[in-house]
């Protein structure tokens, strides 16, 4: 539990950006209102908690769930809060479940490819061998037929190619 009572208070910049969130704009907080809707804010939710804790207890359980949450909003008289609550938690419970699903997908796709994968090498691994080859054998085609025409090809430090011409018009 919390050893003072400014440890209960909920951060003065939650409460700022949600107060500027709230209001219209041009609107002006002082320091006060935003202490007593910070220090009302803190009440609400150690309320809120002491409620749902009540409705776990019920029910024989030393965890809070949301029904507890919801529940308890009808105990503390605020029963419009209710529908709001159960459409946050079902919005909250769908993106959880769309995040749970591309994680899964994502594995099933790299399954995939790898499968694949090793399903060309089984079937095909010869055939894959020889098109590199062929490739090899096209790439050093073309670097004779540069040097036969006078073009020298290298390599900088950086990595990239660089052709050097020697025709006369310097291209």
């Amino acid at each position: 539990m919390a050893e003072r009572p400014e440890d209960l208070n909920l951060p003065n910049a939650v409460i700022t950006r949600i107060i500027k969130d709230a209001i219209p704009e041009g609107v002006n907080v002082s320091k006060e209102a935003r202490l007593a809707i910070s220090k009302a804010a803190s009440v609400f939710v150690l309320y809120a908690t002491s409620c749902s804790n009540n409705f776990a207890l019920k029910a024989k359980r030393k965890t809070i769930n949301a029904q507890d949450v919801i529940a308890s909003m009808e105990d503390m008289e605020f029963e419009h809060f209710q529908d709001p609550l159960k459409q946050c938690l079902e919005l909250y419970r769908q993106g959880q479940k769309d995040k749970k699903d591309r994680k899964k997908n994502k594995e099933e796709n790299v399954v995939t490819v790898e499968e694949g994968d090793s399903e060309v090498i089984e079937n095909g691994g010869d055939d894959d061998e020889e098109e590199e080859d062929e490739d090899d054998d096209a790439e050093a085609e073309d670097d004779e037929e540069m040097q036969e025409e006078g073009v020298k090809t290298g390599t900088e430090e950086s990595g990239s190619v660089v052709t050097i011409s020697d025709d006369d018009d310097g291209t």
